[in-house]
Parts: structure tokens; C-alpha cells; sequence
């Protein structure tokens, strides 16, 4: 879709015309989701964040300045919204263990103690499997820490998968300024993952 096209969607979108919101699920509904799955890593959840962005696009369209694309200002609502909903999950699965170890403290019966929504079972992971899994959380939880300027090219590239000019055209910038950005970017994560990367240093020297 050309800007004239986003134009146009946009403003109809602020009209709040229902043509529009429906023309706005059937152009992005499918990449938003695409997106979400690569994050959440299961239909269900990526079906949903997919719901939350669109709706978050219709409620938030008067906002939208119109700096870049239609498309990245979704990208940007997608990223945020899937990150979100992975700490959320990861916060439940850390009150789901607390309360199963607060009951097996009491005595309780384990058949009524509460049932883990999506317990992490790491008990019988590889040490490699476990590695990897452990720094895909890392990462989600630095991600969103880093100023957006970095954000995005480290995300079109290294997690996405773009090519420099692949990215550069998306963000409508020069390539070296891409690959300086990118430079930067992966910087800051490095120095937000310092902490897990010393554990694994710790672990092997183990």
C-alpha cells in the first residue's frame, strides 16, 4: 500500500468509518499476526495480540502524526503490544510457582491446588535448550529498554531478518545510517544482557 492509500485509510479510520475498520483488518490483520507469532511463539496468543493492535490502531489513529508509514507506526503498536504480554505471561508463571510452593508448604493436596496456566518446565531441557530459551527472555525484556531510534533497526535486522537495505527502505533513512544505528543499538543490548551473559560465563566455569 502507497502513502496516498494510507492517507486516505487514515483519515477515514478518524471519521470512525466501520468500511474502514473493516478494509483496516483485511490489509493488516495478516502481517500484524505474521509479527505477533514470531514473538509469541503460538497461534492463540498471536491471534490476540493481533486483536489488541488493531484495536489499539482505531482508538489511537487521531494520534497518529504521520512521521513514518502506516505500516511501521502498526510494526511499532505490534512490537510493544507482544512485548508486553510476554512479561505478563512470565509474571503469571512466577505467581502460578509461588502459590504451588505456598501450598506444598501447607500441606495442601496437590489435586486442589491452583493449575499453573503455562508452567515453564525447564526440568528436563538440555543445558543448550534451556541457554537459548532463557536469553530469548533476556532479550525480550531489554528490547523495549533501549531508546526506539536503536530499537527498530536492531529489531528489522537481527530479529526480523531484513537486509540493510531492506531496512534502511523501511525507515526511509541512508544505509550508513542504518548500520550506525544498528552498531548502537546492539551496543545497548549487549550492555542490558551483561548480566546474563556473566551468569553463562559462571555457568561453564562451573
Amino acid at each position: 500500500m502507497d502513502r496516498t492509500e494510507d492517507r486516505q485509510l487514515i483519515r477515514r479510520l478518524q471519521t470512525r468509518d466501520e468500511e474502514a475498520v473493516r478494509e483496516l483488518a483485511d490489509r493488516y490483520s495478516h502481517r500484524t499476526f505474521q509479527m505477533a507469532l514470531r514473538y509469541m511463539k503460538n497461534r492463540e496468543d498471536a491471534e490476540e495480540v493481533t486483536q489488541d493492535v488493531l484495536v489499539k490502531v482505531y482508538r489511537k489513529i487521531d494520534k497518529f502524526r504521520g512521521d513514518s508509514a502506516l505500516s511501521s507506526w502498526i510494526y511499532r503498536i505490534t512490537f510493544n503490544t507482544a512485548m508486553s504480554r510476554l512479561r505478563t505471561h512470565r509474571k503469571e508463571r512466577a505467581a502460578d510457582a509461588e502459590r504451588d510452593r505456598s501450598a506444598a508448604a501447607r500441606g495442601q493436596d496437590w489435586a486442589e491446588a491452583p493449575i499453573p496456566r503455562q508452567p515453564a518446565d525447564w526440568s528436563h531441557m538440555p543445558d543448550e535448550e534451556l541457554m537459548r530459551r532463557q536469553l530469548r527472555e533476556a532479550v525480550a525484556d531489554a528490547l523495549p529498554q533501549l531508546p526506539e531510534i536503536y530499537r527498530v533497526p536492531v529489531v528489522l535486522r537481527d530479529i526480523e531478518g531484513l537486509s540493510t537495505e531492506e531496512a534502511s527502505r523501511r525507515l526511509r533513512v541512508k544505509d550508513q545510517t542504518l548500520k550506525s544505528r544498528l552498531h548502537r543499538g546492539r551496543v545497548m543490548l549487549r550492555q542490558q544482557l551483561n548480566a546474563f551473559t556473566s551468569g553463562l560465563e559462571l555457568h561453564k566455569a562451573a
